[in-house]
């Protein structure tokens, strides 16, 4: 997922995404560690998904806090 593809969700979407993003994250790992699956760079790949919704989510509250001001 691209950051240009994040940065034009709502507030709402980005926090469905990174539930559903955390949740495909826990599924993987299970697997992993049941011995199903072995997708390392799909596990890596989700965590820096993750990262960046995280990452615009914070970047959008911050500039909520300085409007305020």
């Amino acid at each position: 997922m691209k950051a240009e593809k994040v940065r034009n969700l709502t507030d709402d979407e980005l926090l469905h995404q990174e539930r559903e993003l955390n949740d495909q994250l826990f599924k993987l790992k299970f697997q992993l560690n049941m011995g199903q699956t072995e997708s390392l760079k799909k596990m890596r790949g989700l965590r820096k998904d993750i990262a960046r919704v995280k990452t615009i989510a914070r970047e959008r509250q911050g500039a909520q806090a300085t409007e305020k001001k």
